[in-house]
């Protein structure tokens, strides 16, 4: 089959699903552009800062929510699935799930006045569910900034070319956010200036190897941890936004560079579109649903939503393409990702596939395949292009998870002080980190980020409730993604005891206990609420 026609009929979704099925979900609130934002009646300078314009806001909180998430699980899914399935979750769940998810979550936490999606919990379901809800995703983060600072130590160990481009985009967007934001300069002049700049540190990357020897990933380590920490406590619009800003246009570049890749190589899909029901990884329902998150539906986009996007939106009119729209343009990376695999690699057969997946991962399957596709452009430096834009990605969410991560631990704690809430942060995920610890419990995080996506829709439910809004849109999403999950966890339970792996047995139980007493409040407060 044509790479083509998948490719269209994908796009032509993702199209229907943002102009309709976004515009009945945006008509839910509705908008009011005259309203003010958090960002504006809370302004403090630091976290409450309004977007000079929603394209900034747009690259960081796509940024943000896309990390190496919508490359890694349509890949894996792929492999042990097939591409059809793969692709039917990523452009269904986009439009059904994903992007109402993650629209609801920021239109919610602006309405809330900034508040994260597990304090909203507090006032729609219970006290007892906010708890449960913000101590779950507190330490589903400080798993994230774990092993995203372990992943990128070791990739700027392994991919030496890409440090100096990764480490370097952190000056370049404390400049461009001072040109932005404190010199009031033009923003197109200061984003032309930035990925002026951010090119001349891929050209230069690619000549100056940086190796730091001995200890190095130690020394990486340590680096990235000090980078969480200032990043976290550093006003938003002077690193986080322009840095995300700029890191959006490396997708965008990337994403659309494999697009025309396609459309000039036109491949053909060289892969099975359906391998089997029941594999090695477990069934396609529910395994492959937490398999492929990012690029579907994610429960940490709720987390980021809610957590640092809502406290820097300046208008809610700008909340559907933020929302809606960056939850589509992952699922049109996703899409990539998918075809770059099943039709970029044309001489390797579906075992062969398999073989360089257990060999070299994810990661450098996908940089194969994008290299396939974009040989045309790039030769054969499409694998370092691919590489260097999904590390600049980790990062992102490496500072993103921790300032999140410390909202959660001031709003648990009620403490003001931020430097020793982040401190708090950064220490636990360094220990976990340097240990190795996160290795023995990282195979549970995919179904535990979909319980997140299924706590946060049941959330959303509940709150349109409130307001005598229609309830369907997110309660249905809410049902099948708890089904979903709760299922996985028993699946995962019983193979981890089988296998004698205790300990993530132990902790899928914990979290179906959790799962199961969060929705039983979920359902005294509907009962309540519809009472009432």
């Amino acid at each position: 089959m044509s790479s083509l026609i998948v490719l269209f009929g994908g796009l032509a979704v993702f199209a229907l699903g943002y102009f309709f099925y976004g515009g009945r979900i945006a008509a839910l609130f509705p908008i009011d552009p005259g309203r003010e934002t958090p960002a504006v009646k809370k302004f403090d300078g630091v976290d409450y800062v309004p977007a000079k314009n929603w394209l900034v806001l747009f690259g960081h909180h796509f940024s943000s929510i896309a990390g190496a998430g919508p490359i890694i699980g349509p890949v894996i899914g792929c492999i042990w699935w097939g591409w059809f399935p793969s692709l039917v979750w990523i452009v269904l769940g986009t439009v059904l799930l994903g992007g109402v998810h993650d629209f609801t979550a920021l239109l919610i936490s602006v309405r809330e006045e900034g508040a994260s999606i597990a304090e909203v919990s507090a006032a729609v379901v219970s006290r007892k569910a906010r708890l449960i809800f913000s101590v779950f995703v507190w330490l589903a983060l400080i798993l994230v900034i774990a092993v995203f600072a372990d992943l990128c130590a070791k990739t700027f160990i392994t991919q030496k070319k890409i440090v100096l481009p990764s480490l370097g985009l952190i000056p370049v967007a404390v400049l461009t956010g001072y040109l932005i934001y404190v010199r009031k300069a033009n923003l197109t002049f200061s984003t032309v200036l930035g990925l002026l700049l951010l090119a001349g540190l891929l050209f230069f990357g690619n000549y100056i190897p940086v190796d730091i020897g001995g200890h190095a990933y130690v020394v990486w380590l340590t680096v990235l941890l000090v980078y969480c920490f200032v990043a976290s406590i550093t006003p938003v619009n002077i690193l986080l936004q322009p840095r995300d800003y700029l890191c959006s246009f490396l997708l965008v570049f990337g994403a659309g560079m494999g697009l025309l890749g396609l459309l000039v190589s036109r491949p053909v899909i060289t892969q099975p579109a359906f391998i089997s029901w029941q594999t090695s990884q477990g069934a396609l329902w529910p395994m492959m649903c937490v398999t492929i998150a990012c690029g579907a539906i994610s429960g940490f986009h709720a987390i980021i939503a809610s957590g640092t996007t809502s406290k820097q939106l300046a208008n809610e009119r700008h909340g559907r393409k933020i929302g809606y729209g960056a939850m589509v343009a992952e699922g049109l990376v996703a899409l990539i990702a998918v075809l770059a695999v099943v039709s970029g690699i044309p001489d390797k057969s579906q075992q062969d596939l398999c073989l360089l997946f257990k060999d070299e991962g994810p990661i450098c399957l996908f940089g194969t395949g994008y290299t396939g596709l974009t040989r045309v452009f790039f030769g054969e430096y499409g694998l370092y292009i691919a590489i260097m834009i999904l590390n600049a990605f980790i990062l992102t969410t490496l500072d993103t998870a921790t300032r999140v991560c410390r909202y959660i631990t001031e709003e648990l704690t009620g403490a003001s002080n931020r430097l020793v809430s982040t401190l708090i942060v950064v220490a636990v995920a360094g220990v976990l980190a340097f240990s190795g610890a996160w290795s023995r419990i990282w195979p549970i995080f995919g179904a535990s980020n979909q319980l997140v996506a299924a706590l946060a829709l049941f959330v959303a439910s509940l709150w349109l409730l409130m307001k005598k809004r229609p309830t369907a849109y997110t309660f249905v999403p809410a049902i099948f993604m708890f089904l979903t999950t709760v299922a996985a966890l028993g699946i995962q339970g019983l193979s981890y005891v089988r296998s004698g792996q205790y300990l993530l047995a132990g902790l899928s139980a914990v979290l179906l206990v959790l799962a199961l007493v969060m929705v039983g409040e979920v359902y005294q407060a509907f009962r309540k609420r519809t009472k009432g």
